[in-house]
């Protein structure tokens, strides 16, 4: 087992490993733990008591964070001519169709979210072996399949992000940046958790939020009190 440096040993000491925080408490404290030295992601590790295996204990969805992911994100337009001016203006990064399905078979993924309209999607078939592994693959239920090209670029651009539980159950998600002010990062947990209490199954029975850790890169994990969040049968 690697030794702790003087650094991580003072890093751990802030953090009371047998009590559990508010949200608010967590995200003061994430802040303080952070000590890389680059602009940390924030993220949420959600363990709800589901069986992912079953298709009526799939949890996915969207949320649009209030405060942002605090990250410059890529978005791919894959949209006919007549689409094209409106996903620019939209603030899309890359627009086009055919030149970028040729760039994509080539092995080209350098985007963090990719818009497309439904006429388009038969196209895309044979690129989910390039796109499926990478998260990648617009789908209807995250909104990034859409005639509304313009919003959904748009929403993307101003903090949406999609969630998926894990095949362990666990959500994993960023809520923001390291240099947010805490109450941001605070705003931003609270609509993810509750967006996921919304989305709970009705044949999962008892504690459905088994655990919520916060953490920013390197750091340690912060645990959240989640009776706040219960919703037990």
């Amino acid at each position: 087992m690697a030794k702790l440096t003087k650094k991580q040993k003072e890093t751990n000491a802030k953090i009371d490993k047998s009590t559990t925080y508010s949200v608010a408490e967590a995200s003061k404290l994430v802040k303080e733990v952070s000590n890389v030295n680059f602009d940390a992601s924030v993220d949420l590790a959600v363990r709800l008591n589901v069986d992912p295996r079953k298709a009526n204990q799939m949890v996915r969805g969207v949320v649009t964070l209030p405060h942002g992911t605090g990250k410059d994100v890529k978005v791919l337009a894959l949209v006919t001519p007549d689409k094209a001016a409106e996903a620019e203006a939209a603030g899309a990064d890359y627009v086009g169709l055919d030149e970028y399905l040729e760039k994509i078979k080539g092995g080209w993924t350098d985007v963090d979210v990719i818009i497309t309209m439904p006429s388009v999607m038969g196209k895309l078939g044979p690129l989910g072996r390039v796109l499926g592994p990478r998260g990648l693959m617009p789908n209807p239920k995250t909104g990034t399949v859409t005639m509304d090209v313009a919003k959904a670029v748009s929403d993307v651009k101003a903090g949406k992000i999609d969630f998926k539980v894990d095949k362990t159950g666990i959500i994993h998600a960023s809520v923001g940046k390291a240099s947010f002010e805490a109450e941001k990062i605070a705003g931003n947990a609270r609509e993810l958790i509750n967006t996921l209490v919304k989305l709970k199954p009705t044949t999962s029975k008892g504690i459905y939020i088994k655990s919520i850790y916060m953490s920013s890169t390197m750091s340690p994990s912060i645990q959240i009190d989640t009776k706040r969040f219960a919703t037990d049968d």
